[in-house]
């Protein structure tokens, strides 16, 4: 059975704001609540499993800390642009 588009995007709505760390919680927070909605099938399949990673790299990957990995990169991007000055000034 396939999962409706309108239950997986509050799924991972949620699953973006109920996180390990606080700061993943409102960068991916407002991450999902600016795009959920307008990303395709195969972008919400890459945010799903960019869920799955740990809080930790998240983290480090959209701070610039360390390399994001190459199936990521895209998507850290938006997600770094859509962080700035929730994680560091404008």
């Amino acid at each position: 059975m396939t999962e409706p588009r309108d239950i997986r995007e509050k799924r991972l709505a949620m699953r973006s704001m109920r996180r390990g760390i606080k700061e993943m919680d409102l960068i991916l927070d407002s991450f999902a609540r600016a795009h959920l909605a307008d990303l395709s099938e195969a972008d919400l399949d890459l945010y799903e499993a960019l869920l799955a990673e740990n809080d930790h790299d998240l983290y480090q990957w959209v701070s610039g800390q360390v390399d994001t990995p190459a199936p990521y990169g895209p998507l850290i991007a938006r997600i770094t642009e859509q962080a700035r000055g929730l994680t560091r000034p404008a």
